[in-house]
């Protein structure tokens, strides 16, 4: 999960699921900080042992009297270590059903019951974090969304994620495509007739995902699981030409540091992971199938 923004409320996941979920006493008491900039923060949903699997969680939180105790670990938070607090999906009635049992406590980061564990990626970078709590304390008046009502925080936060991303994806990815097209000429390749087409393929793929943006400014979010796949598969797809356009230079990391990589290589390296982030291309689907299609669970 991405890094709340810090910035504008109105345009951060865990600002929003705040808005949306949060008390008036929350509202005013967390959204002005976060506006301001001295407050962002991050998302701990998935864990190590359930990925996407949000519903089977392992994290657990107890109140003790006006504070709540959480104990367990969180994986691949970005930018972990530049947030003041998290947003913890975790286990906190034991009796309740499945769906029932999960609460959202927003956890401060400065806590000594908290380690930060980078995580090296395989493009060099170490921006995500597993997240361990011990016995790490927060404010009852943390919950968002009451007791209980974890679940439905937890989905309009991730819903806000895609959200972010869709809205400014199409944009960003167009200019990427501009400058791989400048890429192959750059290398001689751009009279390939295989580079050709596959400069063709992609450029409908970016133009698809405009008309996808336009036509549906406000998606749902099984329209945002349908933009989402379609952008990361898509991106996915690029990278892999990006190295079949660049060649053998595409095998050798540029000079410098051990992780150093270059413009396309990182792509085709970070992209992999963006068919996982937020929910695997696999969960997107099943959205889209049951949602769209109307298809049977």
């Amino acid at each position: 999960m991405h890094l709340d923004s810090g910035r504008d409320p109105l345009a951060s996941p865990v600002g929003q699921a705040i808005i949306v979920h949060g008390t008036d006493e929350q509202r005013a008491r967390l959204l002005p900080t976060t506006a301001s900039g001295p407050d962002p923060y991050c998302v701990g949903f998935a864990e190590p042992a359930h990925g996407s699997d949000l519903a089977s969680v392992e994290t657990g939180g107890h109140v003790d009297g006006r504070a709540i105790i959480v104990s367990g670990t969180k994986a691949w938070v970005a930018h972990a270590d530049q947030a003041s607090a998290i947003l913890v999906l975790c286990r906190t009635e034991p009796t309740a059903p499945r769906m029932e049992n999960l609460s959202c406590v927003l956890v401060p980061l400065a806590d000594d019951h908290i380690e930060l564990r980078p995580l090296r990626q395989m493009t060099g970078e170490d921006t995500l974090f597993e997240v361990h709590l011990d016995g790490a304390r927060a404010p009852v008046e943390n919950i968002i969304g009451g007791r209980g009502g974890g679940w439905r925080v937890a989905m309009s936060t991730v819903a806000f994620v895609r959200a972010a991303r869709a809205d400014a994806g199409h944009r960003a990815l167009e200019r990427e495509f501009w400058d791989l097209v400048e890429t192959a000429r750059q290398h001689g390749r751009d009279g390939d007739p295989l580079v050709r087409q596959q400069l063709a393929w992609a450029y409908a793929q970016v133009r698809t995902l405009r008309v996808l943006a336009l036509r549906t400014p406000s998606p749902s979010a099984a329209e945002l699981s349908l933009r989402t796949v379609l952008t990361s598969e898509y991106h996915r797809r690029l990278g892999e030409i990006a190295m079949d356009v660049t060649g053998t230079v595409g095998l050798v990391r540029p000079e410098g540091e051990a992780y150093t990589t270059s413009r396309w290589q990182h792509v085709f390296l970070s992209s992999r992971a963006e068919t996982i982030a937020g929910g695997t291309s696999e969960v997107q689907r099943t959205i889209i199938a049951e949602r769209l299609l109307g298809l049977p669970r």
